[in-house]
């Protein structure tokens, strides 16, 4: 497997929009990222649960990482999520992104959103183009 130069791996780690919201890069190689948020009261909705865009922000940032891992710059060009089930406050979500396919301009990502019992709350895809 292909290792990731340190400078890349800490911009992507450093992202701002990530910071603000608390989530973290765990693992990064070429192709897939894990990254986790832990659930806090500021992030919850008027129901009293996980925020869909704290959920798909998360999802987001493993698409992002995994998909500008080896270098080459990639642009979202869709995204979906489907929410499955939702967790309480004090729970960390990790979002886990692995490529599915790639072409000289495109590639699809599945990213998977599980709960600390290593349950799939939310499912995200995303494709990205490659100027």
């Amino acid at each position: 497997m292909t290792e990731i130069p340190d400078e890349r791996r800490e911009r992507i780690a450093a992202d701002p929009f990530c910071e603000t919201l608390g989530v973290e890069l765990v693992e990064l190689a070429p192709g897939t990222a894990t990254t986790e948020l832990v659930v806090t009261e500021d992030l919850l909705n008027f129901h009293g649960t996980p925020h869909g865009g704290a959920v798909y922000s998360l999802a987001d940032a493993a698409f992002a990482a995994a998909s500008n891992a080896e270098g080459e710059t990639a642009l979202a060009l869709e995204t979906n999520v489907s929410y499955l089930d939702a967790v309480a406050v004090g729970e960390t979500l990790t979002a886990t992104a692995d490529r599915e396919h790639a072409s000289d301009a495109t590639a699809s990502y599945r990213v998977d959103v599980t709960d600390e019992d290593d349950e799939v709350v939310a499912v995200f895809r995303g494709r990205v183009y490659k100027p």
